[in-house]
């Protein structure tokens, strides 16, 4: 994939809607902006990410429980998590295009540009120099490289210091200084940058006067965290012990952009790990490598992922990292990895003033446990897939088709069965293989077009096998099996169709990957 291709993102935001992967919310209505709808066959895509994501997690580790807390939640939540005081974007305008932007993303960005002028520098020494090429002592000892290094460091440590006293008129000044141009009008004339709160609220009660406000969830976390005591005494949990939770969550994004990637109604997959005191960092480091193993079984390609540690560190946390991802629009958040101490429960026992502790029999004595966190965002999941698999291919006979190499395994549907004519008892057999193959496989059954307009709309939809029913199969029950990713096919008995697509689509083997 290319480091930035906006066309590349246009054409998976078409195809995505016009083959029943996402479409624009209420479109209807001109739509809403940041919402989506997933269709038909996004919905089993997005399921399907969901349930490798769960298996992982619940299935693969012993001490990992699930859990489905409320989206409502007693405000005071919010007050001890402190999202009602400090949940804000650090948001500027642009005058001339009237376009907010949240300018520490566009600090980040800019910070990305320089990263790229650097592995440019480097991948043209590397062509000069050839073997001998040294890119350690290269990045150490080249001077241009160095400049562009230390204006990293400098504009890293600037966002850290005003990120971290709530200086907006530093963060204002770095965006000018970075000369940082609106994308849309080019100019440079901005306004001062501002805070905003991204919770959305709403009022619980039946008389207006008697409500009470309440906030939609912002994050699904804090529900395990209030539940952390409830779980752990009814599963009779022993420390280290984790808890996942796959739900929505809602943010005000003033900047709701980038197709799916950044939405106000979004779904994570989280996991809260408790660990004792002490043990945090051996932790974050094995489920840094854990779920990096996780993302790389896919087979999206090693090169599109990298770690990217946080600089600007919560006040509570000890160490923060990214997945990254090489989208269509560059390298962006995929995952957070968080070693986030004892924040979050030691907060809500302070507030509730119920004890939230772990009694270790071991040690004899109580204590707040620490907490490492994953957290990926399912859109954003959603998307690295999708855009991933696109292809666009030119054929050997000059023709071309559009693909989704969707991995078997997360693929909306497995198999199509296809009748080769509507007639002669073909779609009568045809229906008689999908009636065996549906209580393990998610089919498909067309009979309309040619049988090469078929193939096509199925490569478009990632489908992975195509299994064609002609009169040979009604002499001797076998059938034509076409493989979405070659093209190739093969006569194989209707018998040994299932065993095939165990092999090949199931999510047991993609797991035994990791």
């Amino acid at each position: 994939m290319a480091q930035q291709d906006d066309n590349i993102l246009k054409k998976v935001v078409s195809h995505a809607k016009e083959y029943g992967f996402v479409f624009p919310s209420s479109e209807i209505y001109d739509g809403l902006g940041g919402v989506y709808d997933y269709g038909q066959n996004g919905v089993e895509l997005k399921n399907n990410i969901k349930e490798y994501w769960w298996r992982f997690m619940t299935c693969l580790h012993d001490n990992i429980v699930g859990l489905d807390a409320a989206i409502f939640m007693h405000p005071d939540t919010w007050k001890a998590s402190g999202h009602v005081d400090a949940f804000n974007d650090p948001m500027i305008d642009n005058r001339d295009s009237k376009k907010r932007y949240r300018a520490d993303v566009l600090v980040e960005d800019a910070i990305s540009k320089m990263e790229d002028k650097i592995e440019k520098e480097v991948e043209k020494a590397a062509k000069r120099f050839g073997e001998s090429f040294d890119s350690t002592m290269f990045i150490a000892t080249n001077p241009r490289v160095q400049e562009y290094q230390k204006k990293i460091n400098e504009t890293n440590e600037r966002l850290k210091n005003a990120m971290g006293s709530n200086d907006m008129a530093s963060m204002k000044q770095l965006v000018l200084d970075l000369e940082i141009a609106d994308p849309v009008s080019g100019t440079k004339n901005w306004t001062d940058v501002r805070q905003f709160n991204l919770m959305f609220s709403t009022e619980m009660g039946s008389i207006a006067e008697e409500a009470n406000k309440i906030y939609l969830r912002p994050e699904t976390a804090q529900g395990i965290f209030v539940n952390f005591l409830n779980v752990q005494k009814t599963g009779r949990m022993k420390i280290p012990f984790g808890i996942a939770q796959i739900g929505k969550a809602f943010r005000n994004e003033i900047i709701a952009r980038q197709f799916i990637f950044r939405m106000r109604e979004f779904e994570q997959m989280e996991m809260q790990f408790f660990v004792k005191p002490g043990e945090e960092m051996k932790w974050y480091e094995f489920w840094k490598e854990k779920r990096m193993k996780w993302h790389l079984a896919l087979g999206l390609g090693k090169e599109n992922y990298r770690f990217h540690d946080h600089l600007n560190l919560a006040h509570y946390a000890k160490a923060a990292c990214d997945i990254q991802f090489n989208f269509p629009m560059g390298f962006k958040e995929l995952e957070g990895i968080h070693s986030r101490s004892d924040f979050d429960l030691k907060s809500h026992e302070k507030l509730s003033g119920k004890k939230l502790q772990y009694f270790d029999p071991e040690d004899n004595q109580n204590f707040i446990p620490y907490v490492v966190e994953t957290s990926v965002g399912l859109d954003r999941m959603f998307l690295s897939v999708l855009a991933s698999a696109y292809v666009e291919e030119k054929l050997e006979d000059g023709s071309e088709r559009v693909v989704l190499r969707i991995h078997p395994a997360l693929a909306p549907n497995k198999v199509a069965i296809l009748p080769l004519m509507k007639k002669d008892g073909l779609p009568e057999k045809a229906e008689m293989i999908m009636n065996n193959l549906k209580f393990n496989f998610r089919c498909y059954y067309e009979d309309k077009d040619t049988i090469g307009k078929r193939y096509r709309r199925m490569d478009a939809i990632g489908t992975p096998f195509c299994v064609t029913v002609d009169h040979q199969t009604l002499q001797d029950d076998t059938v034509t099996i076409r493989y979405r990713d070659t093209m190739k096919q093969d006569r194989v008995k209707i018998e040994t169709i299932k065993e095939l697509l165990e092999n090949a689509c199931s999510i047991n083997n993609l797991l035994r990957l990791i």
